[in-house]
């Protein structure tokens, strides 16, 4: 049931870098925005997705009237689109990258070349989709005893965990994100965060050091680049 995340853990140092900088209410706007116009609307009662974004939104400290402000606007926002990109890091990694823009044609070229300046290459559809399923994720500081936290995790309906470094990831079916969130918490069991996440069926570890450096740089590149969302990869 458990592994390790190395990029789980580098991607939420940068968003608490970010947040210290200003940049993640930027990026959680976005992501509230997309929600709105893909997701069901601006309410989160039935829009899932907008749920899950207004969460994240408050869980970086984000004021309420930013929140409101932001769900109000989305609707004029007609040319923002939702894209999801395919591609390779170095050694034949698969990364999908969740990003939402108003200019595809520049983004999709500025992502081919972060790929391709890192020794990677941009797939087409479905190229590494495949490899990928949606799941809820609840992030959970890890507890002293490891082993009964996480039976107690799976007796509430993880599906999967996995360990980063001082945390735990829990997966769940999409639809299921919300009610294990609360009866984590009706348990007692405190909650960081969560995120709709595009999890790896299978992982692949780099085949050296320096191998998975060039990938986690990639990664990293992509995260920075201000059209992106999100970025999942099957690096072990």
């Amino acid at each position: 049931m458990s592994g390790h995340s190395k990029w789980s853990t580098i991607k939420r140092q940068k968003e608490i870098n970010d947040k210290a900088k200003g940049q993640l209410f930027s990026r959680l706007s976005k992501i509230i925005s997309v929600a709105v116009k893909s997701g069901g609307g601006p309410s989160p009662d039935s829009n899932h997705k907008l749920r899950v974004a207004i969460d994240q939104a408050r869980a970086a400290d984000m004021p309420k009237e930013n929140i409101e402000r932001v769900i109000a606007r989305a609707s004029e926002e007609k040319d923002l689109e939702e894209i999801t990109y395919e591609g390779f890091a170095p050694g034949g990694i698969a990364v999908m990258v969740e990003a939402a823009t108003d200019n595809k044609n520049r983004t999709a070229q500025e992502i081919k070349s972060i790929f391709e300046r890192a020794g990677g290459s941009l797939g087409g559809p479905g190229s590494v989709a495949f490899n990928f399923e949606p799941r809820g994720m609840v992030i959970l500081k890890k507890e002293k005893d490891l082993d009964s936290q996480m039976l107690k995790l799976i007796d509430l309906g993880a599906r999967d965990i996995l360990e980063t470094d001082g945390e735990l990831e829990a997966y769940v079916n999409p639809g299921d994100l919300f009610k294990f969130k609360n009866d984590l918490e009706k348990a007692g069991i405190g909650v960081q965060s969560i995120e709709l996440v595009q999890k790896p069926k299978n992982t692949q570890p780099a085949a050296s050091e320096d191998e998975e450096k060039r990938v986690l740089k990639l990664l990293e590149t992509l995260n920075e680049q201000d059209d992106v969302q999100n970025v999942f990869v099957n690096l072990a």
